[in-house]
């Protein structure tokens, strides 16, 4: 018990030791001043402040519709779990082929490839699902 009271007494220590400085150096935060557009983006070269826009041009942020990003974010996952499960199945084929006739280290082989080739078909189904889905809504949305 007393262990348990020295060490709940040791992390509130480290806790308030490390809060402190941040603690005495923090302005008041009830009296700030509201933000204004400059205060996020800066200003340019003039002086005048930049806007969300510019900011986001200078900075090579997309200025793409969202169905275009959040598209490219789900290609890009789902060829990543892709990379994932061939990685897998390759594990398998070596733990196949190091295996030296050994029944055991066979099956475990087995089993890696077989989860890596079903893993696969269900990335493959989530990428054609995935992209259905969105060929649909941006056919949707277009206004001709």
């Amino acid at each position: 018990m007393s262990k348990n009271v020295l060490s709940k007494a040791m992390n509130s220590l480290t806790v308030a030791a490390l809060s402190l400085p941040s603690l005495l150096s923090a302005k008041n935060a009830f009296a700030a001043e509201a933000l204004g557009v400059d205060d996020f983006f800066g200003k340019d070269a003039d002086g005048n402040p930049i806007g969300g826009e510019t900011f986001a041009g200078d900075s090579g942020l997309s200025s793409g519709d969202l169905v275009t990003s959040i598209s490219s974010i789900i290609r890009t996952a789902l060829g990543f779990l892709g990379i994932v499960t061939v990685v897998i199945i390759l594990y398998g084929g070596f733990l196949w082929m190091t295996a030296g006739g050994s029944e055991e280290r066979i099956k475990d082989a087995k089993k890696f490839i077989i989860r890596g080739i079903i893993g696969l078909v269900i990335v493959v189904a989530a990428f054609t699902i995935a992209q259905f889905v969105i060929t649909s809504i941006t056919g949707a949305l277009k206004t001709d």
